[in-house]
């Protein structure tokens, strides 16, 4: 992830108490140091990096929408999450897996804010350029076609999940308790990791039906985005979530 720090630089000006300034440098030089470590301290949570170009995946998704969506929209959802961990500063030092895990016990904007966080960070990840998509593993086809089917029959699923889905939310392909694979859905900043969800499991992949992930190139057709949308997946990065996920 990108960690985002900022640094407070403090400049002296001497007018008549020249021999002053050595003194104010060197004390701005040894507080530099503090300050950059309290700044990073009181921001914990990082906005990630893309790991390629806002128009690597156009004409798929835009340059203009992964822009915004990505210094925007996730780093908004960071800079609450920030905000939060200021007014309760335990969970500063919690992986985000951690909090979603515990989320009905916690409040709403860490629930929203982590959620957006994580998502998001999952969603750039099972995405890449032409070119570093791969294909999909032999035990990921399998296991695919033992849950629905076929590749063509999963893919309609997912379509019908991330359709039906009423208002915002995400589409995901999760691995069960039981290690199946399976198709859920989740509202808002919801993810398959939080004790609240319907269904919960460990998300292979997933993608975003909010507007702003498709609306400046889609408008209001969602449908058509969720179709696109495959020719941009990952399927090593997908691959190596399915073979974690079996694993753990």
């Amino acid at each position: 992830m990108r960690r985002l720090t900022l640094c407070t630089t403090f400049a002296v000006l001497t007018v008549t108490a020249g021999a002053l300034a050595p003194i104010h440098s060197a004390n701005a030089q040894q507080n530099a140091p503090a300050t950059a470590e309290t700044a990073a301290q009181s921001e914990p949570f990082k906005l990630p990096e893309l790991g390629y170009s806002y128009d690597a995946l156009a004409p798929i998704i835009d340059a203009k929408t992964m822009e915004l969506h990505h210094s925007k929209h996730h780093q908004a959802f960071v800079t609450a999450l920030n905000n939060a961990a200021k007014t309760d500063p335990s969970i500063a030092n919690v992986p985000v897996e951690e909090l979603l895990a515990s989320v009905s016990g916690r409040p709403a904007a860490i629930r929203n804010n982590a959620g957006g966080h994580w998502n998001h960070t999952f969603f750039w990840q099972i995405m890449a350029p032409e070119g570093q998509r791969g294909e999909p593993s032999a035990e990921l086809i399998s296991a695919i076609n033992e849950s629905f089917g076929s590749m063509d029959e999963f893919k309609k699923a997912f379509q019908t999940a991330g359709t039906s889905r009423f208002g915002s939310g995400w589409a995901w392909l999760i691995v069960g308790d039981d290690k199946k694979l399976a198709v859920v859905s989740t509202p808002n900043q919801d993810n398959p990791l939080m004790d609240v969800a319907e269904t919960r499991g460990m998300p292979v992949l997933g993608n975003d039906v909010w507007e702003h992930a498709y609306y400046l190139t889609y408008n209001n057709r969602r449908a058509d985005y969720l179709s696109a949308w495959w020719d941009a997946v990952n399927w090593t990065k997908v691959s190596e979530n399915y073979a974690k996920a079996m694993e753990g």
